[in-house]
């Protein structure tokens, strides 16, 4: 598995997966990275959600999560993340824990649950 990290020119970095250029920028054009990486939570959870649902006929039109972060100001870190799984009125009971369960399956979260190890280094890029 490989992404490709490129700097196409003032603030801009992007990310080029399978095929798909993934922008960042800090000047407010594009994501931030660390947003894109806040985003990639919530909306990885919703992907869980929206699987669940849609494996058992369930609407998912009046559906949210809303997703709130904890600062630590001495730390300058997010020391806590919470889903909050906003169902309709309507929602069946019996699903309710669930779509908990379906959320916490979510592949962003198990990886910062037990994070990877970072190899950063250097080589030399070779140009035709």
């Amino acid at each position: 598995m490989e992404m490709e990290i490129v700097f196409p020119g003032g603030a801009r970095v992007d990310a080029i997966a399978d095929g798909m250029v993934i922008p960042t920028n800090q000047d407010g054009s594009a994501p931030a990275p660390f947003g894109l990486f806040l985003a990639s939570i919530g909306t990885c959870a919703g992907i869980y959600v929206l699987s669940f649902c849609q494996q058992r006929g369930l609407p998912t039109d009046n559906m949210r999560i809303i997703q709130r972060m904890s600062f630590n100001p001495f730390t300058r870190m997010i020391d806590r993340i919470e889903l909050d799984i906003q169902l309709p009125p309507d929602f069946p009971e019996k699903y309710k824990d669930a779509v908990i369960r379906a959320a916490d399956l979510c592949a962003v979260k198990k990886h910062m649950e037990n994070p990877p190890v970072f190899d950063v280094h250097t080589s030399v890029f070779e140009t035709a």
